[in-house]
């Protein structure tokens, strides 16, 4: 970032070009702003009869001083590209944020990017907050409300998903700005509470971002000292300011939430900042009753009530009308908002233009980019992958890939949870994501290094695809535990980001149970909106790159092997192309309706196929059906569904190294899946699939079961393990 002028307060609310004094009527009407947003927040949370006043009356100074004195935003284009962006991490406290967009007149923009004269969120809006359908939900949601930058619900996931736009504005700058052509530099503002900072994901997050010295990245943390439960002092006692201290933060303190002048410098203070990123402390305090004007009002996740509503108001000096919003508040903050934000938006879409005109290749790219679009041939770098016997693990086959991808594709970006060797994630053509000062790398890199931080990998991921970036991730499946919020957090806010897990089974072998993934896949497969990708060999690692590509509001999970896994022989067997589709036939026995179906996805397709030579050797009408994505198949026509695995056909058997529950539906009542029901065991990998029942007979006992009708009971199989498991201690 460029070295920060100097600025005084008057040059931040009126604009260097048309100064005016700090008058008794601009406080006045400062004063007016934050009332009013104070009095929506009581009035929607009272009329909803749910929801928590507090925060936002108590931030609502906080939110004015940003807003109006420091946000370069544009309410007339809230997507402008360059905008700052402002996180509500703790989004119970909603209403403050509804407010704002209110006030400020942030427009509602179409599905192609255009601002329309729509407010994002009116005055009918608010009066609906909370209500099914209403465009103020209980906790921020992307993509419903415009101006949201992200959902916001389980604490910390807002200020440890701000981490990852910090790192897009860095790549941005470091990848598209020339002299005389500043495009990007936007800051990153997250306003968090408590629990935000309790949760473990915080402290991630915040050494990440001190590592990597992301000075334009603002952390506002309200010192409350309360929770739900009560007193923070009941569980916490840590100097936090310290604790960010030794991450390289630099931490600043405003004594009191209601002096607008104190946070004003502290924001200009944090815009100097050159090498850290910034905390600052807030202090608000608990007012029991109606407040007084020095106190910070906090109620905790309940209605007023109306009298308390009547005379907190009158203490505000505000008419007890509800949802009351004057012209000359909306004026004020609008005014305030234009002069800065607005006439940058403008300036930039100009500067954009002449880039394009000076620069055509970096400037046809960046337009790409902003518009969602993929690079012309983008996919002319793939190659497929020969018939091989020994083959590869899925892992090596994506990897190479992943590298094609790259080539063709330079906003890729992504890395591991200090996995790279192991998941085979780096981009080999790519420079490391680092600060400019670090010998090993610069921000213009591709190869991030999240760290042994699976937790704020996935939150990093959603935040720099909520820049326009596509990232991906990587650790082990079974580690896929510790990233479960922001993976479910991507789905609902339909951001692609691609998460990479491999060591998918208990082919691990000698880690052991511990590492050895067997409810993860299913467990993934429950969360809506998720694709999971599971392939078979090599040319389907080829397909699903393909198909996961192009996607611009699905994020996906890829589910890859560590042990090698023969490349089919294409010519033998069905296309590799079949993936697109989800699940494909891969061989027939015959053209006629089957006797039995087998399916199986990943490593157990081959498995499958093993069994269904043995089958056809015994006269077996048997169809073998690779199913690299569950999720993509049941979404295809019935038709198309019914052709694969044909209704008159009940006999079924599908096979994977994890738990039944995904599979119950493409099975029925009458088949029988091949699978784990308990957890893995230690030992060398071919031994440990034995015996688990990861064989070829145990797939074609499991097949004449089912022919004769009597599959076998889950129950039974239950009580076979126990009595292994008996037989194993007893040794």
């Amino acid at each position: 970032m460029a070295e920060a002028k100097m600025l005084t307060i008057e040059d931040i609310i009126f604009g260097a070009k048309e100064r005016k004094s700090l008058d008794k009527d601009s406080k006045q009407k400062d004063e007016l702003v934050i009332s009013c947003l104070r009095s929506l927040a009581m009035d929607a949370v009272q009329q909803a009869n749910s929801g928590h006043p507090g925060t936002p009356m108590a931030m609502a100074p906080v939110a004015y001083a940003l807003w109006a004195r420091i946000l370069n935003y544009d309410p007339d284009s809230p997507q402008w590209m360059n905008r700052d962006r402002f996180v509500l991490s703790m989004g119970h406290a909603s209403m403050l944020l509804y407010g704002l967009l209110h006030v400020a007149g942030v427009k509602e923009m179409t599905q192609e990017g255009h601002s329309t004269e729509k407010m994002a969120v009116s005055l009918d809006d608010i009066r609906n907050f909370r209500q099914l359908g209403s465009r103020c939900p209980g906790h921020p949601e992307f993509g419903e409300t415009g101006g949201v930058e992200m959902t916001t619900g389980p604490l910390g996931q807002g200020v440890a998903t701000s981490v990852g736009m910090a790192m897009a504005s860095k790549w941005f700058a470091s990848n598209f700005n020339k002299p005389d052509f500043p495009l990007f530099g936007f800051d990153v503002f997250a306003l968090a509470g408590d629990g935000c900072l309790q949760e473990g994901v915080s402290a991630e997050a915040a050494s990440l971002a001190g590592h990597l010295k992301l000075n334009n990245l603002c952390w506002i943390w309200d010192n409350n000292q309360i929770t739900i439960e009560g007193n923070t002092a009941w569980a916490i006692s840590e100097d936090i300011p310290t604790r960010f201290i030794a991450y390289g933060w630099n931490v600043l303190r405003v004594g009191d939430a209601n002096d607008v002048e104190a946070l004003t410098r502290a924001f200009l203070a944090f815009r100097r900042e050159q090498e850290r990123p910034t905390l600052i402390v807030v202090d608000s305090h608990i007012a029991w009753g109606a407040p007084t004007k020095q106190d910070s009002f906090h109620a905790h996740g309940t209605p007023l009530g109306e009298k308390e509503v009547a005379a907190t108001k009158h203490i505000y000096n505000w008419p007890n009308e509800k949802f009351l919003v004057p012209n000359e508040v909306k004026e004020h903050l609008r005014q305030q908002m234009a002069q800065r934000g607005g006439c940058n938006c403008q300036q930039w879409e100009k500067m954009l233009e002449e880039y394009k005109t000076q620069y055509p290749e970096e400037g046809k790219l960046l337009q790409n980019l902003l518009d969602g679009r993929l690079p012309d041939n983008w996919d002319r770098f793939f190659e497929s992958f020969p018939a091989d016997p020994k083959g590869l693990a899925t892992r090596q086959s994506s990897s190479a890939c992943l590298n094609y991808v790259s080539k063709g594709m330079p906003w890729l970006l992504g890395g591991s949870a200090d996995l790279a060797n192991s998941c085979l994630t780096t981009l080999k053509d790519a420079e490391d994501f680092l600060p400019p000062a670090s010998r090993w790398g610069h921000y213009r890199g591709r190869n991030l290094h999240f760290g042994i931080r699976e937790h704020a990998m996935g939150s990093v991921m959603n935040g720099l695809a909520l820049c326009k970036l596509r990232p991906f991730g990587s650790t082990f499946l079974v580690f896929s535990d510790y990233m479960r919020p922001p993976i479910r957090m991507a789905a609902i806010m339909e951001v692609p980001s691609i998460f990479i897990f491999t060591h998918d089974s208990i082919g691990v072998g000698e880690d052991g149970p511990t590492h050895q993934p067997v409810e993860q896949l299913c467990s993934l497969r429950c969360i809506p909106g998720l694709s999971v990708f599971r392939p078979a060999d090599a040319n389907e690692c080829v397909e699903m790159w393909k198909h996961i590509v192009p996607l611009q509001d699905e994020p996906v999970a890829v589910v890859l092997s560590r042990q090698a896994l023969p490349t089919l022989d294409r010519q033998k067997f069905s296309s590799a192309s079949g993936l697109h589709r989800g699940g494909y036939i891969l061989h027939d026995s015959s053209s006629s309706c089957p006797d039995l179906i087998l399916m199986a996805s990943g490593s157990e397709v081959h498995l499958m196929l093993e069994a269904h030579e043995v089958l056809s050797q015994q006269g077996v009408n048997v169809r073998s059906v690779s199913m690299p994505c569950l999720e993509l198949f049941k979404m295809q026509p019935q038709d198309y569904i019914d052709e694969v695995l044909p209704r008159q056909c009940r006999a079924r058997v599908s096979i994977e190294a994890g738990r039944h529950h995904s599979w119950g539906s493409l099975i029925g009542i009458d088949g029988e899946h091949v699978g784990m029901i308990s957890f893995g065991a230690s030992g060398p990998s071919k031994r440990v699939q034995e015996e688990y029942g990861f064989t070829k007979q145990a797939v074609v006992n499991a097949a004449n079961r089912v022919m004769s009708g009597r599959p076998q009971e889950m129950s039974t199989r239950a009580l076979g393990l126990l009595s292994w498991k008996k037989r194993r201690l007893s040794k």
